[in-house]
């Protein structure tokens, strides 16, 4: 079942905001700079050419993690479509 692009645009834009406010997020703020201050330590012992090589395993490590978080997040978003749509179909019988 495809979506139309206007649907696809609104989840897109709704994306964007969740990013836009998680940036601005104070846990996620201390994680970040605890995240960089193990990349520090963690540089600080590599030549250039280890480096090189983890950077390139982390570019696609990052990418898949991506890709899986967008088609659980869609996979998320068909299957809630999908029930509102059964329940609109079918709705509840009223309790008596």
């Amino acid at each position: 079942m495809g979506f139309p692009s206007w649907f696809q645009s609104a989840i897109q834009q709704r994306l964007d905001a969740v990013s836009a406010r998680s940036n601005c997020d104070p846990e996620l703020l201390q994680v970040r700079a605890e995240e960089k201050t193990a990349f520090e330590s963690l540089y600080g012992s590599m030549d250039e050419a280890q480096f090189a090589r983890f950077m390139a395993w982390e570019d696609q490590h990052h990418l898949k993690r991506a890709l899986e978080n967008e088609r659980l997040y869609l996979q998320g978003m068909r299957d809630g479509v999908q029930l509102v749509m059964a329940l609109l179909a079918d709705p509840l019988p009223e309790n008596k």
